[in-house]
């Protein structure tokens, strides 16, 4: 039988979601805790990869068990075992043939900047000291919603066999000391929002016009994008799934 989990975690001491030699990934600790759970070897499979510092308010994996689940008691037995990064919200059971991954068909991400110096934020946000124009940085945010190809804002290594990626929202929010940028896609590449956020805010700060964003953006050249944000800001916040699936993913 196959089950999706609904997972949360801060990423500040994770070298990112999938398994790696020689570096702590929440998939890793997340597959050790379900064998130990279940007694039985676990493999999991993500919606999607987080980068080394980058969190989740929602992550979902499927994994495969010969057993009949109850979903409240192996998620209070989880919960006691995980360490208090990771989080278990949910066991699901789903068709046999769902795939965290590619039955996903929308995906949004949160990214934070703090205004003001916060040593409670310093994993959570990136402290950016000076003013930004929102306005401006807003106009440039809905000019990603008219391009398909996002390979100014891809990294140059990895398995992406295209760069097209059908964009739903990209929105900056002021939330008291905080500006929170919303981006939601059908999917997101390598670095894509990092890259995306550290050239928006070249346009708050001026360095960039709207008119050079958009440049950038059609030019489909790496190298005419700013450097990636920091990794502490970042948050996939939302995955979502066709409700035969799963009825609720929010």
């Amino acid at each position: 039988m196959r089950y999706f989990l609904e997972i949360a975690y801060d990423g500040t001491r994770f070298h990112g979601w999938q398994v790696q030699p020689n570096a702590l990934t929440v998939q890793e600790v997340l597959e050790d805790c379900l064998s130990k759970v279940l007694r039985e070897k676990i493999n999991t499979t993500g919606s999607g990869r987080t980068d080394t510092g980058v969190h989740a308010s929602q992550q979902f994996v499927h994994f495969d068990s010969e057993q009949q689940l109850d979903p409240q008691h192996i998620v209070f037995r989880l919960n006691r075992i995980l360490p208090d990064a990771i989080s278990v919200r949910n066991l699901y059971l789903v068709p046999n043939e769902a795939h965290a991954r590619f039955d996903a068909f929308a995906r949004t991400y949160h990214y934070h900047i703090t205004l003001h110096k916060n040593p409670f934020k310093r994993y959570y946000a990136w402290y950016h000291s000076r003013e930004l124009n929102v306005e401006k940085m807003n106009e440039a945010a809905a000019i990603l919603l008219k391009y398909e190809d996002f390979t100014t804002f891809s990294k140059v290594k990895g398995d992406t066999k295209h760069y097209r990626c059908e964009m739903y929202e990209a929105v900056w929010q002021q939330e008291g000391e905080e500006l929170v940028f919303a981006i939601r896609a059908n999917r997101f590449l390598r670095g894509m929002v990092r890259l995306i956020v550290g050239t928006l805010v070249d346009v708050g700060k001026g360095k960039l016009t709207v008119q050079e964003f958009e440049q950038v953006v059609a030019s489909q050249n790496r190298s005419k994008s700013s450097g990636a944000a920091p990794s502490e800001g970042l948050y996939l916040a939302r995955v979502e799934y066709p409700p035969h699936i799963i009825a609720r993913s929010t």
